[in-house]
């Protein structure tokens, strides 16, 4: 099966539902456009995928996986066993 930017992007709501994080990462207000400290999101480049998330209100941005863009499938993947630690982590309550 076919890994899609609609795969890739409902994975990221998830997270950010899952985490407590903005589901948006970009806010407009008055003073301008600024970036939402924490939203997981895609990013794309050079014809691959990777999961960012949002570090400070100028746009910074942390490589999650520190892997670079990658195929969307390899990003799937991650993903996938990045949530289901997140929720081992909740259901077992290891914090």
């Amino acid at each position: 099966m076919r890994t899609t930017d609609k795969c890739l992007n409902s994975l990221a709501e998830r997270l950010n539902r899952l985490t407590n994080q903005p589901l948006e990462p970009w806010t407009r207000d008055e003073s301008g456009v600024s970036s939402v400290v924490g939203n997981f999101h895609i990013s794309r480049a050079n014809g691959g995928v990777a999961l960012h998330q949002m570090g400070n209100t100028s746009g910074g941005v942390t490589d999650v996986f520190f892997s670079g863009h990658v195929p969307k499938r390899e990003l799937e993947r991650m993903i996938r066993a990045f949530i289901t630690g997140i929720e081992y982590q909740q259901r077992n309550d290891l914090t």
